[in-house]
């Protein structure tokens, strides 16, 4: 696998980088071009960011929480250019619209529960005292955003940060730095207070240097392990308090009892929508032998009916990856799981599928075990190994056998078995019957090398807080 998971690695020294460039995968374009921000203005930045910080923690949640929202809704007004800006950064299909929807469930979500999970906590009450513990902000909250949810995966960590009273810088990935702008346009628009959050281009040098200088409080990356052993080592000696979202290889397991068609229809979808580029997308699939050859067959007739090509034609389905070398790490995959007995079940080239191509199709391999490659690294791409096992305790065995764990789901009819086999599961969420989905009112978090930490949900705030206990004595 590439070192940076299909992501942005903050890792490796880069002095001489000036300015950095998004390559288009579409047609391998310069698509657009900034300078790296000079040293001194990153200076700045976190001089603005620790002045404005101090007057926004004082202000009540309830305006945090509006100028937010002000922000999000001038995030929103932008996605008509936003869409086509996405196709061309990272290779997104235009018929998806782009990220509107989850982003702002997620941020008016949070912007509702703000109040109560930032709200004192009061223990039961004893005679001639009064005790409580407030969550103040941590201060200034560095976020590294990756590139293959570019707007949901910065929004977990921003939004919740700023209406929890800290202060955010954002370093985006290379590959989607517009992005980076289309939220400082946001903020500026919704009039946060200036230096509040600031949009940062920043080489991968300063951004450690940046981590290990100690200026920062927390540190919200979403990458590689490569990447997030990077973050740790940076952070070393400082005390910041870390959130890592690294690697995935997210597994479903469908019973024999589940209700195929809606299986079939759901894991399709969580393997290849956006080409696969999706963290706590579905990359192995365990199926009950009572079921696995109608499965199988359902599922390679709708991957089948994938079309790849140009992401701005909206009826294409699947668009290229974000980066050719993150394409060929997938045929490498298929390659390797082939020479080892795997059957390739699609095994038709598309217009551009070449070697040194981000243009890959959809592959889905059978006969697999785990020997391959496939069906234990993490691959970020339009490839998933469907794999028949005799029971519950052998999913739950074949499961649990990677280095990840950010999500799982099981296939069924059944939620008690389905609960029963989510507890001997090592992730992050268990779902039942659905996939690749993050409900903001549940806590967003990994376990293994998928990282730690925890996003959304009113343990996201506490992320983002330090917890401070009030003990007085009344009447002396």
């Amino acid at each position: 696998m590439p070192a940076d998971g299909g992501r942005d690695a903050e890792s490796g020294k880069d002095h001489a980088v000036t300015t950095i460039r998004i390559i288009s995968p579409v047609d391998g374009s310069v698509y657009a071009e900034r300078p790296v921000a000079a040293d001194s203005e990153l200076d700045r930045a976190v001089v603005r960011a620790r002045a404005a910080q101090a007057d926004w923690a004082r202000a009540p949640v309830a305006e945090r929480v509006r100028l937010c929202l002000a922000a999000l809704d001038a995030l929103l007004a932008m996605n008509v250019e936003i869409v086509p800006e996405l196709a061309w950064q990272m290779g997104r299909p235009v018929r998806y619209g782009g990220e509107k929807r989850g982003v702002e469930e997620r941020i008016r979500y949070m912007g509702s529960i703000a109040e109560a999970s930032l709200a004192p906590v009061v223990p039961a009450e004893i005679a001639g005292f009064r005790r409580y513990v407030k969550r103040e902000p941590l201060g200034l909250v560095f976020v590294v955003a990756p590139w293959n949810y570019p707007y949901l995966t910065a929004v977990n960590s921003i939004f919740p940060a700023l209406m929890a009273g800290n202060a955010v810088l954002l370093k985006h990935a290379s590959q989607t730095l517009l992005v980076g702008e289309r939220f400082q346009a946001a903020f500026d628009d919704a009039g946060l207070p200036a230096g509040l959050f600031s949009n940062l281009v920043l080489s991968h040098d300063q951004t450690e240097r940046l981590i290990a200088s100690g200026r920062v409080d927390h540190v919200a990356f979403t990458g590689s392990v490569a990447g997030g052993r990077a973050i740790e080592r940076a952070a070393a000696g400082t005390f910041a308090s870390l959130g890592l979202e690294l690697g995935g290889k997210d597994p479903a397991y469908v019973r024999a009892d589940a209700k195929l068609d809606h299986a079939i229809e759901n894991l399709v979808d969580g393997a290849f929508y956006n080409s696969g580029q999706s963290c706590c997308g579905i990359e192995r699939i365990y199926v009950h032998r009572e079921v696995y050859k109608p499965f199988v067959e359902g599922f390679v007739d709708l991957a089948r009916q994938y079309r790849v090509g140009d992401p701005l034609d909206p009826d294409v389905t699947l668009g290229p990856m974000a980066q050719a070398r993150f394409a060929d790490h997938v045929r490498e995959q298929i390659a390797e799981a082939r020479r080892k007995g795997a059957r390739a079940e699609i095994g038709s080239a598309v217009a551009g599928d070449r070697p040194g191509s981000p243009y890959i199709g959809p592959e889905v391999l059978t006969n697999v075990d785990h020997q391959m490659s496939v069906m234990r690294e993490e691959s970020f791409g339009p490839v998933v190994g469907i794999m028949p096992v005799h029971d519950d305790e052998e999913a739950v065995a074949l499961m649990n056998d990677s280095a990840y764990g950010l999500t799982a789901s099981v296939w069924t009819r059944d939620a008690d078995e389905a609960a029963a086999i989510g507890d001997g599961i090592e992730t992050g969420t268990v779902f039942m019957n659905r996939c690749d989905y993050l409900d903001p009112a549940l806590v967003w978090t990994g376990v293994k090398d998928t990282g730690r930490g925890a996003a959304l949900s009113r343990f996201g705030f506490e992320a983002l807080t330090r917890p401070k206990s009030y003990h007085f004595r009344l009447g002396t």
